[in-house]
């Protein structure tokens, strides 16, 4: 990724919003009928994708700092890339629970 913070994490948000977006539209015809053996199975897939993609977005930058020797740069990156990410979650939390979204 970047050694943008702010990219980083607005990166993170829209890759959930795909994920959720394209479960959402792909079991709308799906919702009446029975779980079989593949729910589970794709559910396990879409965790371990999505764990893959999160540890590039958030480790990948400050582990090629840290590999550089630069450590302090790398700790800041990765810290406030998980603070603009957490701000962001709040700020969804906020709207939910307001009933704005």
């Amino acid at each position: 990724m970047t050694k943008n913070p702010v990219i980083n994490a607005l990166c993170a948000s829209a890759y959930i919003i795909l994920v959720v977006s394209v479960m959402t539209f792909v079991t709308q015809p799906l919702r009446n009928k029975p779980d079989t053996f593949f729910a589970p199975v794709t559910v396990l897939f879409v965790l371990t994708l999505s764990v893959a993609v999160m540890a590039f977005l958030f480790f990948y930058q400050p582990l090629q700092l840290f590999i550089e020797g630069k450590k302090k740069a790398a700790v800041d990156l990765f810290v406030k890339t998980i603070g603009i990410f957490a701000v962001i979650t709040t700020v969804i939390l906020i709207l939910l629970f307001s009933g704005l979204v």
